[in-house]
């Protein structure tokens, strides 16, 4: 055999094992690619999606509150929260959210105090509970606080965790009153786009992901078991893919 028709054959074998290897094929790796979930595997073992059933109104009417082909839409009216019918101590959570209009203010809370949600319900007049928020705020707040001739340095427009009536040592960088932790980098999207939070909680220990990166959170936190809520703030938003995973 001469060495040019070995020298082609050696290279037809190789293109043909390149062409099977299911590594290299185009197909498979469009396949892999459309599995792979964003910033986080929350469809992992233990993770559980929160529905309609998970869910109580606490200070709203039935209204403010609606569930459409698994979207959560929120008038923002009135101030109030929902709240899970489960407390919750160890766990981590996902959420995507959309304020529907600029300027949009809402949030998370993390280990809500019972009493408070109680309190919330009997008296009428304190509108949100006892715990640790997790700001959901449009970047159009601060130019609404800036026309009105109000301070905006307080606030972060997204990705603030800080403790309301409980006790929590926040990460840096902080607002000028210490109270705050300030995300490191602004990530959101503006209204009218979806966004992607992951929220852990362990210990005592809040921290959050905006859109896959880490920016903001808080230590020490008392206490550290409660229900989790979502706020109606003034303004339409819309919630979906709400997982949830308990931890030890």
């Amino acid at each position: 055999m001469n060495k040019n028709l070995i020298l082609s054959l050696i290279l037809c074998a190789a293109a043909t094992t390149h062409a099977q290897d299911p590594a290299s094929s185009p197909a498979k790796v469009q396949n892999e690619s459309a599995t792979v979930r964003a910033f986080i595997d929350d469809e992992a073992p233990g993770w559980r999606s929160l529905v309609e059933s998970d869910f109580a109104i606490v200070n709203t009417p039935e209204n403010t509150w609606a569930w459409k082909s698994g979207v959560l839409h929120c008038t923002g009216q009135p101030i109030g929260v929902l709240q899970t019918k489960q407390e919750f101590s160890n766990f981590e959570m996902v959420v995507e959210w959309m304020h529907e209009k600029p300027a949009g203010n809402s949030g998370v809370f993390v280990w809500a105090k019972p009493e408070s949600l109680e309190k919330l319900t009997l008296e009428g007049k304190q509108r949100l509970p006892d715990g640790i928020e997790v700001q959901i705020l449009d970047h159009g707040f601060t130019e609404m606080m800036k026309a009105k001739g109000a301070k905006t340095d307080w606030f972060g427009t997204n990705g603030d965790v800080f403790p309301v009536r409980v006790k929590m040592t926040p990460f840096p960088p902080l607002s000028p009153d210490g109270n705050r932790s300030f995300p490191r980098k602004h990530l959101s999207k503006g209204h009218g786009e979806w966004n992607h939070y992951y929220i852990r909680a362990i210990n005592g220990e809040v921290r959050l992901w905006v859109n896959g990166e880490e920016v903001s959170g808080g230590t020490a936190i008392e206490p550290h078991k409660g229900f989790l809520c979502l706020e109606s703030e003034g303004s339409p938003i819309q919630f979906r893919k709400l997982r949830v995973r308990e931890l030890p």
